[in-house]
């Protein structure tokens, strides 16, 4: 039976996600950005919390986890990396392992960049990934820890993933990453319409995300560094991929638009 899946906005621009199996009744809260938001979501669902699968040990990620654990008794997973550095952490994964969510695999990918230890969460069977601040709807995280040739290389794993892989990001960046978008990839017909679905569900009040990789495929910049169209933009017309993604990166890093 397919999971259930709900979404909530929580602190300023933060996406919480619960993931419900409702054969065996168990339930994953993806990260903990905000304790009160969490548990807000679970009574409204009418779902026990069993599980949380962090991403990364950023606080607006894992502020919630001591709260939410002393409430619900649930298990945090984390990424083995930065262990250290998250809240009440039970069990750590890395890269390779596959783990179990009530007959669901759950393949564990490591997106180094945004903080060393970063990792993603991809259902395989169920289509569906969640992926932090590694992958945004038009964009990516920033590159606190790591290298820009890191984050290419977790970005580039994220465009891999099978093409109706729907994803689920950390925040609602959507509206000012089309503005760098069309600034950097001003030709691209794909980003000029979705530029306007992006504003009439922000007008409604509504989420730009979940999206997913076909969509990112054909208009997040980050995910087309190897295009002609971007290498030419970023001035780079011999550069490789791993180059132009960091000069584009790099430009996101000082835009004002």
């Amino acid at each position: 039976m397919a999971l259930d899946i709900f979404q909530f906005p929580c602190l300023e621009d933060n996406y919480g996600v619960l993931v419900h199996d409702p054969v065996s009744g168990r339930t994953a809260s993806i990260d903990a950005p905000e304790a009160a938001a969490v548990l807000a979501a679970l009574k409204e669902r009418g779902w026990k919390l069993t599980d949380i699968f962090t991403t990364h040990h950023h606080v607006d990620h894992v502020q919630g986890n001591l709260e939410v654990k002393a409430a619900t008794g649930c298990t945090i997973t984390g990424p083995a990396g930065e262990a250290d550095k998250i809240p009440g952490i039970d069990r750590t994964v890395r890269e390779g392992d596959t783990i179990d969510f009530a007959g669901h695999p759950v393949n564990i990918i490591e997106t180094p960049g945004h903080t060393l230890g970063h990792i993603a969460y991809h259902f395989p069977k169920d289509e569906v990934a969640f992926v932090g601040d590694t992958l945004f709807a038009l964009g990516c995280g920033r590159v606190f820890e790591g290298t820009l040739e890191q984050m290419w290389r977790s970005v580039e794993k994220i465009g891999a993933l099978p093409a109706e892989t729907k994803l689920y990001v950390g925040h609602e960046y959507t509206q000012s990453n089309w503005r760098f978008a069309t600034a950097v990839d001003p030709t691209n017909p794909a980003l000029a319409a979705r530029g306007e679905m992006i504003a009439s569900l922000r007008a409604d009040g509504k989420p730009t995300v979940p999206t997913n990789v076909a969509i990112e495929r054909a208009t997040n910049p980050y995910l087309r560094a190897a295009t002609a169209e971007l290498r030419s933009s970023m001035g780079l017309p011999n550069g490789t991929p791993a180059e132009v993604f960091a000069a584009i990166r790099t430009a996101k890093d000082n835009f004002k638009g």
